[in-house]
């Protein structure tokens, strides 16, 4: 009989093994539990706050999981590259990539400045390519790659240009590597998250309810939602779905 954890995700030789980026706050640390609390090993990355990806780690550990906390600044390729080797080096593969780090700069194209174009390319766009690259030399067969990019690539509002810029080039990426990656069973997709609770979504009481006036669903995104729709996609019943940009944004966008 197959297990829960066995029909939901897709590896019945060995447990399934993520790589997530970005895996210690927000969005990456929601994931990171959603994933271990459904039997997937996870290696946990952080760039600076040590602590909090521990307390990922330990969260995950006892609800009965497997994961480790890895630092790296993806910004670095060599660091980066370093995450993959870590990966199969404690876990012995790689099955779900989960590329999450990010960083964004919001200013009118006016007034962004050549440091942050270059510092929102370099991780949100350069990391995730290099990312990309070294999953598709190294992913088992049948794997999930699945990228957070954002909601801003659509909704065009103001400020958010060299941001939305940035991520919408990492929407290309996906498409040709669903397209490549796609004889061997592996997957690949986007997500992009509306306006989610995180700390990076540094707006007042005031303007957080007009936000959340503007949805649908008439609330904000919680890193939770977000990290059941990446969930999804990383499980066997999601293998039917690749090269895809899946809105999560309560119906914002």
């Amino acid at each position: 009989m197959i297990s829960t954890i066995e029909k939901l995700y897709f590896r019945e030789d060995t447990m399934t093994v993520a790589l997530i980026t970005g895996g210690s706050r927000g969005i990456g640390a929601a994931i990171a539990r959603r994933l271990g609390a459904d039997g997937v090993r996870v290696v946990v990355n952080y760039r600076e706050n040590a602590s909090a990806a521990t307390d990922v780690v330990a969260d995950i550990e006892a609800a009965g999981g497997a994961a480790v906390a890895a630092r790296g600044d993806v910004a670095d390729p060599a660091q980066l590259l370093g995450l993959f080797d870590l990966t199969e080096g404690t876990f012995g593969g790689l099955d779900i990539l989960v590329v999450n780090a990010g960083t964004a700069r919001f200013a009118p194209i006016a007034d962004t400045t050549d440091a942050d174009f270059d510092t929102m390319f370099a991780i949100n766009t350069r990391a995730t390519f290099v990312a990309l690259r070294e999953a598709a030399r190294r992913i088992r067969d049948n794997g999930r790659i699945v990228v957070v990019s954002s909601g801003s690539t659509v909704t065009g509002r103001p400020g958010a240009g060299a941001y939305a810029a940035s991520k919408a080039a990492v929407e290309q990426l996906v498409r040709a590597a669903a397209a490549e990656l796609g004889p061997r069973g592996v997957t690949v997709n986007s997500v992009r998250p509306g306006a989610t609770r995180t700390d990076a979504l540094r707006v007042d009481a005031a303007a957080l309810a007009r936000l959340a006036a503007e949805v649908p669903l008439r609330r904000i995104g919680e890193p939770e939602d977000i990290a059941a729709v990446v969930a999804f996609l990383a499980s066997a019943d999601g293998g039917w779905i690749t090269g895809q940009h899946l809105h999560a944004g309560g119906g914002l966008f």
